[in-house]
């Protein structure tokens, strides 16, 4: 059991007193009417989510608002049980491989933007990259992720054959792009080389939003556009967004839920926004822990089969976030398998974990981590279920 109260060990519930305190952006919802009149609501729109996967939005907002510690104990349990009864207490490792930070993308919140000239720019090479797999493979792990910047170095055919090398040395193994926005024929392409899952968050389903957190050259239109070329290419997708973003309020949320109702992701990026000092947004304040553990729950009951990871994201901004993460109902952890000499340059956010269980080498910490609040580590490709839909 994790000593400083990270759950309690007689009902397994995230511990209200570790989240922080600060009240989230109500979108017009008055918080001492939610106290007083609302909290039997969300036992029963819980409760509702669990049944039919789905509520109203001005159930939704009630949702987003639940403040009370029993409330959000009965919300992280009954998430837990919904991902026990698909996945057990398997936690799933990917490998991941950052294999470029380049980036002809000039987003205001990402600390590997074109524009921040202070970056220190690198980019592995094929025979890195099989080499980051091929050690990831012999530590057990059966899925990587080669996530990088929309690096135009890395060609279509010279990714393939990344992609091909990898697959042709494990083929047992599932390779996972996370690489930005290209065309029909180059997702194809990837796929037809041996891809298996493609990563492309969202970011927001608001337009207006959006426009707000990109450059006018960056357009909401064709994001929506390649997700669904990644589902019509045959790729397992994920999508996903960041909470507290600037700009965010309840009134996107609603909007980012629905979006994914309608898109049906085999896996969903929620993590928390972290500022980057070289962008922007860098005077910003970071995204809450106690919003990314209520999203994840509500997705987990949205879509009981989904792959959600507990991000480093959220192990950055809690040291025990990512615990917390898999409590609330995630259930993929994803190590870094990177060349050290470059993981501190893929800064995407400040102070981003980059030692003890973020290495591959710590593995064995990590494993034990999971055990501490009821979970294994599980090494297997660990395919989403949502296929099965």
């Amino acid at each position: 059991m994790i000593k400083d109260h990270l759950y309690e060990e007689k009902n397994n519930f995230v511990h209200h007193s570790m989240l922080p305190s600060k009240k989230e952006q109500t979108g017009g919802i008055s918080q001492d009417m939610l106290l007083d009149q609302d909290i039997e609501s969300q036992y029963r729109y819980i409760d509702q989510l669990c049944q039919t996967q789905t509520v109203s939005d001005d159930e939704m907002k009630v949702l987003f608002m639940a403040e009370h510690p029993q409330v959000l104990e009965y919300l992280y349990q009954k998430a837990r049980k919904v991902r026990e009864a698909h996945y057990g207490n398997k936690v799933y490792t990917r490998g991941l491989i950052e294999f470029t930070n380049y980036c002809r993308n000039n987003c205001y919140y990402c600390g590997i933007r074109r524009d921040n000239l202070h970056a220190e720019r690198y980019r592995l090479g094929e025979e890195e990259i099989c080499k980051c797999a091929d050690e990831g493979y012999v530590l057990g792990f059966r899925t990587f992720v080669l996530q990088g910047g929309e690096d135009g170095a890395y060609t279509k055919k010279s990714l393939g054959n990344v992609i091909r090398r990898i697959k042709t040395s494990h083929p047992d193994c599932a390779v996972t792009l996370s690489f930005g926005e290209w065309d029909y024929e180059t997702y194809q392409y990837w796929h037809e080389c041996g891809a298996d899952r493609y990563l492309l968050r969202h970011e927001t389903a608001s337009e207006v939003h959006y426009a707000l957190l990109h450059p006018d050259e960056m357009s909401f239109v064709r994001r929506r556009q390649c997700l669904q070329w990644l589902k019509e290419a045959g790729y397992q997708t994920g999508a996903g967004f960041m909470t507290g973003s600037p700009g965010q309020t309840t009134d996107t949320l609603q909007p980012d839920l629905r979006y994914l109702e309608q898109l049906q992701p085999h896996m969903a990026g929620i993590g928390p926004f972290l500022p980057q000092h070289e962008t922007p947004f860098a005077s910003q304040p970071a995204g809450s822990l106690h919003m990314t553990l209520k999203l994840l729950a509500v997705l987990r009951l949205m879509f009981p089969k989904i792959l959600l990871p507990a991000t480093t994201a959220l192990g950055t901004l809690h040291e025990k976030g990512r615990e917390m993460g898999i409590l609330a109902g995630a259930n993929v952890i994803m190590p870094n398998l990177s060349p050290k000499s470059v993981r501190e340059k893929y800064q995407l956010y400040d102070n981003k974990v980059i030692s003890g269980d973020e290495s591959a080498q710590e593995v064995r910490r990590l494993a034990s981590h999971m055990r501490a609040i009821g979970y294994d580590i599980c090494y297997e490709r660990g395919d989403s279920l949502m296929t099965e839909c």
